[in-house]
Order: C-alpha cells, then sequence, then structure tokens
C-alpha cells in the first residue's frame, strides 16, 4: 500500500452541526480537493454538540483526496459575545465599551480554549481571554 502524503492543510471556520456544501463553504472545499458532500457529513457529526456555534477545523488533505479533521474550539472572540450576552464587539474599545462578563465566565471561557492557547496555565490562559475581551470592548468584572 502506498504511503499517503499530504498535499495541502488548510483552516476553515463553519457553524457546528449545521454546515452546509452552499457557499462559502463548498467552493473553498472543491478548489482545495475535498469532496464537500463527505467532508459535511463528517464535520456534523463530528460537531453536533456545537449546536450552531461558529467552530474552527483544520483539515488535512492527502495524495489520494482522503482527508482527515481536527476539531478546533470555537473562537474566543464568539465565547465572549454569547457569555456578555451582545451582538458585536465596540468599533472603538479604549472609548466605548459594550458590555462585561466576570472572573467566573473568563475562567470558564480559558478552560474551554486552553487546548488551543499556547499556555498550560489556567491563570495566563484568563490573562489571553481578558485580553481579547479589552480588545472588543467589554469589560471583565471582579
Amino acid at each position: 500500500m502506498a504511503k499517503k502524503e499530504v498535499v495541502k492543510t488548510f483552516k476553515i471556520m463553519a457553524p457546528g452541526g449545521s454546515a452546509t456544501p452552499a457557499p462559502p463553504l463548498g467552493p473553498v472545499l472543491g478548489a482545495n480537493g475535498v469532496n464537500p458532500g463527505q467532508f459535511i457529513q463528517q464535520f456534523n457529526a463530528a460537531t453536533a454538540q456545537f449546536n450552531g456555534k461558529l467552530v474552527g477545523c483544520v483539515v488535512t488533505v492527502f495524495n489520494d483526496r482522503s482527508f482527515e479533521l481536527e476539531i478546533k474550539s470555537s473562537p474566543a472572540s464568539v465565547l465572549i459575545k454569547e457569555a456578555a450576552g451582545i451582538e458585536k464587539g465596540s468599533g472603538v474599545p479604549n472609548k466605548e465599551k459594550v458590555g462585561t462578563i466576570t472572573r467566573e465566565q473568563v475562567r470558564k471561557i480559558a478552560e474551554e480554549k486552553l487546548a488551543d492557547l499556547n499556555t498550560n496555565s489556567i491563570d495566563s490562559a484568563m490573562r489571553v481571554i481578558e485580553g481579547t475581551a479589552r480588545q472588543m470592548g467589554v469589560t471583565v468584572e471582579g
């Protein structure tokens, strides 16, 4: 049996459990040599627990047109918006604040994102999340 060789690796963001092969996802997959139907089926099965929340995915394509998925957690900004109950971040974050979250909410987000961050410490992960919140115009209380 021939050894599988990695042809391409790319990242996408899609709603967990409810992705469709319609644009913009389908054309990106097709252009990278991935069968959109197969990908959507596997992706939706793997991300059913996220139920529509935006999820990151790293796709590795091999020379025989097979592929492998690596599901990542939701972006920190999506989790912060959900925790603060806001639609979007501030256009001028240093002057205009759009919401607040508590330290407990920051800890919960940091624990969820810990595997995808470049730290092993929960305190460092909390500081990363707090920085993201500040850049979005969200105040951290506590």
